[in-house]
């Protein structure tokens, strides 16, 4: 099997028939001579290339990827997905690659793809593809995230918009040899080097999937109308010699590629994948491409300014503090990223709002309920409440609340239930609901940090909805989201009495 893997190379590379097949397999013909292999013949890498690049003479070899990762030549399957899920979109505008680690305290990922997702518009979904990939070998934990990304987001994988994969187990070298440099210890060093052949398999996978690639990262949060402002961006260059177009200022946070160019970028990584970080990488291209070695640095920084455009503000920040390298404690952020603001559809009704929790710094209850900020409170204990009383009893068809954000996926809400005070107390007597000794009916509690549902209509109108406590917290807590949905007009209290006779 192995040497007809070699034989089928060679037929790919040089144009052979297949039937040459049959005549080579008893013998490889190296060095002009033919020599004969036992079938538990097993060459080292070195002698797998060579064995590779036979041919007559007369033909030149152009290098592919298998002369920088020879180990490749081992497995059939060691350039296909391990694990693939959706599918399989192409000719979009736009393709996202995502590349994702397991990290030993906390994912972002689940957040990252929220926030991508929910700040897209439906031609926006439909002219996208979203390509996760999941850079982990081991199969249990990458069946596992991608069956979980299957139940969370089960519209985008059906419609195309969201893709898993994750590379064979036969992609990676031997990471055990690698020499260290820069003073870096040997972790690093191996980490970096494995970083930058996930980037190569994730731009070699999304490269014929659209125009342009956009490379991410799994703890981002992106701002609204990311994605149109990104193509127009590209569309409006004055020339189409750029390299990179950069949406942030971090690290490989939302740099733009043009899908034609990843072949080049790919390849230039892939030659010294074992010696430099990836950004660094980056700029090597750059002065490879502009810069004259007999001017000096000014000259060579305003040359790859043509190549490398920064647009601002920033279009995505990076949240997460622990670094997918053991250990490392990152706490990056993008000064040109701003203030996101809050969306502004929705219009909570005048209520006085009160809480038992201490607030911290200026992060009030008052500005969450006005959807100017969110609410951030220290540790609660059992009892604690967050009440809104609305000014004038309000008929309210559903609510929503939401704990934690991105930048503080854990401060969420734990055994948290949702109550409201009906105005009339007596037709609240008879309902099949819980009830408190001073008179709410709880109606709903938090799941995995939100609360949402509907306000059965025959509790009539509202004095306030409560959120209480139930249980002491280990987090400070956020409130991120306070969405009340009324219904009919606010109740109006209308008496009726005796005209004097």
């Amino acid at each position: 099997a192995t040497v007809t893997w070699y034989l089928a190379r060679w037929r790919y590379e040089v144009g052979m028939p297949s039937s040459l097949t049959v005549s080579l397999l008893p013998h490889y013909n190296i060095g002009g001579k033919c020599q004969n292999v036992p079938l538990f013949f097993s060459p080292t890498d070195e002698t797998k290339l060579k064995l590779w690049n036979i041919t007559n003479k007369n033909v030149l070899h152009l290098p592919t990827i298998f002369h920088h990762l020879p180990h490749l030549l081992s497995k059939e399957n060691s350039l296909q997905p391990a694990v693939h899920v959706g599918q399989g979109r192409t000719g979009v505008s736009i393709v996202m690659g995502i590349p994702s680690v397991k990290r030993e305290v906390h994912s972002y990922l689940t957040d990252t793809l929220n926030s991508l997702i929910s700040e897209l518009n439906q031609q926006e979904k439909e002219d996208s593809v979203i390509v996760v990939m999941i850079a982990e070998t081991d199969p249990q934990y990458t069946t596992g995230v991608a069956e979980n990304i299957k139940s969370l987001f089960p519209n985008e994988i059906h419609s195309g918009l969201l893709e898993v994969i994750s590379p064979s187990l036969h992609f990676y070298p031997d990471f055990s040899r690698l020499r260290e440099s820069f003073g870096d210890p040997k972790e690093r060093v191996r980490w970096r080097t494995k970083q930058n052949l996930d980037y190569c398999f994730l731009m070699m996978y999304a490269q014929s999937k659209g125009i342009y690639y956009v490379q991410l990262e799994d703890d981002i949060v992106a701002k609204p109308n990311y994605l149109s402002t990104m193509k127009n961006f590209a569309l409006q260059q004055p020339s189409e010699e750029w390299m990179i177009l950069e949406f942030s200022q971090l690290g490989f946070i939302g740099k733009m590629f043009k899908s034609l160019d990843l072949s080049l970028i790919v390849e230039f990584i892939l030659m010294f994948y074992k010696d430099k970080p990836i950004d660094w990488l980056l700029d090597h291209i750059l002065w490879v491409k502009v810069c004259n070695p007999e001017k000096d640095a000014k000259h060579c920084d305003r040359q790859k300014a043509n190549l490398r455009i920064r647009f601002k503000p920033s279009l995505f920040q990076h949240v997460g503090t622990h670094s997918s390298l053991a250990g490392k404690i990152q706490k990056l952020k993008d000064k040109d990223f701003g203030k996101q603001a809050l969306r502004k559809e929705h219009v909570n009704p005048p209520a006085e709002v009160s809480t038992s929790l201490k607030t911290y710094q200026h992060f009030s209850l008052e500005k969450a309920y006005l959807r100017e900020d969110f609410f951030w409170a220290f540790t609660p204990t059992a009892g604690d409440f967050i009440r809104f009383r609305f000014f004038k009893p309000l008929r309210i068809e559903r609510f929503f609340f939401r704990s934690g954000n991105i930048e503080h996926p854990e401060d969420k809400l734990f055994n948290t239930t949702v109550e409201v005070l009906p105005f009339d107390e007596g037709r609240a007597t008879a309902f099949k609901y819980h009830r408190t000794p001073d008179g709410y009916i709880q109606i709903g509690s938090f799941s995995k940090g939100i609360a949402e549902g509907e306000v059965d209509p025959s509790f009539g109108p509202l004095e306030a909805i409560r959120l209480t406590i139930q249980t002491d917290s280990p987090v400070w807590i956020i409130l991120s989201e306070v969405i009340c949905f009324p219904g009919e007009s606010p109740f109006i209290r209308v008496v009726i009495t005796a005209a004097p006779t």
